[in-house]
């Protein structure tokens, strides 16, 4: 197999979606950018379900 037939198969492969991360967000002690990461990490969720 070729260098690109193997950088081809790997980009084409599907990666595992995490769901059910054991994080915890506490309101009372976020920032800006806590709220601006959760927002983003909701918006990229919703894409990726989007994509199965």
């Amino acid at each position: 197999m070729s260098e690109n037939e193997r950088q081809t198969n790997q980009a084409n492969r599907q990666l595992p979606i995490a769901t059910n991360e054991d994080v915890e967000f506490t309101s009372e002690l976020a920032d800006q950018a806590d709220v601006t990461a959760r927002e983003r990490a909701a918006d990229a969720d919703e894409r990726q379900q989007g994509q199965a």
